[in-house]
């Protein structure tokens, strides 16, 4: 589960750079889009290999994810105290007591998203006219667009910001007070960045600072 979860940090951030790109006008932005899909790592990879090597290993990586945290539930389950013996509830954050459903949330919405800016079946402010720049453009000026994208990334950097956390203490990076605190601010950190860095270009686009 830590090693998977770094993993999909790892390419928010990625597509977080990716999405900056819309800053640089519609030229840009398209030409990103196309290298991304098919001339990325070529001639290493025949075109248009990459990307799909690239989402399989993605959705293995979701997959194994939530394999992983339904085997931790279960587990967690079958060892919680009897009817019989006291249970005491640890100190959590809010972060922390959500993940599960959060997790939820974020399989949904997820789906969603690729549905509507990958395949382009959940479009709503019309068909795709094949520019990926006046897509992201027609999506964003649509208000409830916007606010429905604002809460989703508070639920994925609430996600983050426990999963990086839990994630280094898992693989042994925990080892004393100072090395948590120093976790934790790292943490917040990255959810703060992620935050930030998705959410200025579709805010950007609804105030018509991009492609006026």
């Amino acid at each position: 589960m830590a090693v998977t979860g770094l993993l999909m940090i790892g390419f928010l951030l990625m597509h977080m750079f990716g999405n900056s790109k819309m800053f640089l006008g519609e030229e840009s932005f398209n030409h990103y889009a196309e290298w991304l899909k098919v001339e990325m790592l070529y001639p290493l990879l025949p075109k248009g290999w990459f990307i799909w090597i690239f989402r399989a290993v993605m959705v293995a990586a979701i997959v194994l994810h939530i394999y992983s945290a339904v085997t931790l539930w279960r587990r967690a389950k079958l060892a919680s105290p009897t009817t019989y013996e006291a249970k005491r509830r640890l100190a959590q954050t809010y972060s922390a007591r959500t993940m599960r459903w959060g997790g939820i949330i974020l399989a949904g919405l997820l789906i969603f998203h690729l549905a509507q800016f990958t395949v382009h079946a959940t479009l709503v402010a019309g068909p795709y006219t094949g520019s990926p720049y006046q897509m992201v453009l027609s999506e964003f000026r649509i208000w409830w667009m916007v606010a429905l994208y604002a809460l989703w990334m508070v639920t994925v950097c609430m996600h983050i910001r426990h999963g990086f956390w839990s994630a280094f203490a898992t693989l042994g990076a925990n080892t004393s007070p100072k090395a948590q605190v120093v976790l934790n601010a790292c943490a917040w950190a990255v959810a703060i960045l992620l935050y930030i860095g998705f959410m200025v270009m579709p805010v950007a686009v609804f105030f018509g600072w991009i492609g006026r």
